[in-house]
């Protein structure tokens, strides 16, 4: 009974984060800005807050600041990055990983 009760809480939200983690990439990006948005990042710290951190990734990459706000969406969904208290978005793999 307990276990049945427990199966009817969880449920709903093992399926939503199973559904975070399924998230496709950010659709029409430039060729590479997929490949090359996580050095992009580190190469302004790792972590995406302000405009001074936007736009490099932005120029590294070719993407518009809303694809680039859907790639680090994307990189928190797959447990690329995290989501930092102040909103900001910190990159946790490869030179960024600690």
């Amino acid at each position: 009974m307990v276990t049945a009760q427990l199966l009817r809480l969880t449920a709903p939200l093992a399926a939503l984060a199973l559904a975070a983690c399924t998230a496709g990439l950010p659709e029409d990006l430039p060729a590479g800005a997929a490949e090359g948005f996580n050095d992009a990042v580190a190469s302004v710290g790792c972590v995406l807050r302000t405009e001074r951190d936007y736009l490099p990734v932005e120029l590294q990459t070719g993407l518009t600041r809303e694809q680039a706000i859907e790639m680090a969406q994307y990189k928190i969904a797959t447990g690329d990055a995290v989501s930092l208290p102040d909103g900001a978005v910190q990159l946790v793999v490869g030179e960024c990983a600690a």
